[in-house]
């Protein structure tokens, strides 16, 4: 991350900005070029750039998290870190498996690709894959509800006493 402080010094030190270090530094590499070869455009885009660095470093920090983000794995957990203000904080990025199983938990263990597919924010192809691999290995069932609609089915997360009458 980029920060106003050190952004402020290069700009200092670079003669008030005329030699645009504080370019270089934010990734502005062609218009630092431009001021190092101009003098800050005769000093004009130099004291420009005085008033309107903290926002350059917002937007700087702002490209770097698009353009690089960084993802870790460790095991079978992905670890991502997401830019909040000017803090680094962790997020662990969930499964489709793990968004599954919460989704099933909230719906009784009934449910569609089409609803992990938007929860999981996946393809329904990539869901469909997700809820097949759970079926291929017991722990969930395939069922055609009356209207036709097909559901599977988590059966340790159904509330037992309910009954399945639109299937």
């Amino acid at each position: 991350m980029y920060s106003v402080g050190i952004a402020y010094l290069l700009w200092l030190v670079s003669g008030c900005g005329a030699l645009g270090f504080h370019r270089f530094y934010l990734g502005k590499i062609p218009t630092g070029l431009l001021w190092m070869c101009t003098g800050g455009l005769g000093m004009v885009g130099a004291i420009y750039d005085f008033f309107t660095l903290p926002g350059q470093v917002r937007e700087a920090n702002i490209r770097n998290a698009l353009f690089n983000p960084i993802v870790v794995r460790q095991g079978a957990r992905n670890w991502r870190y997401v830019n909040d203000g000017d803090a680094r904080i962790v997020k662990e990025k969930e499964t489709v498996e793990r968004v599954i199983l919460k989704l099933a938990k909230e719906q009784k263990g009934v449910l569609s690709a089409s609803e992990v597919a938007l929860a999981a924010n996946v393809s329904i192809e990539e869901a469909k894959k997700n809820l097949d691999t759970l079926v291929s290995k017991g722990f969930a069932e395939i069922r055609v509800r009356k209207t036709g609609t097909l559901v599977y089915t988590i059966p340790e997360m159904m509330d037992t006493d309910a009954p399945l009458e639109d299937f």
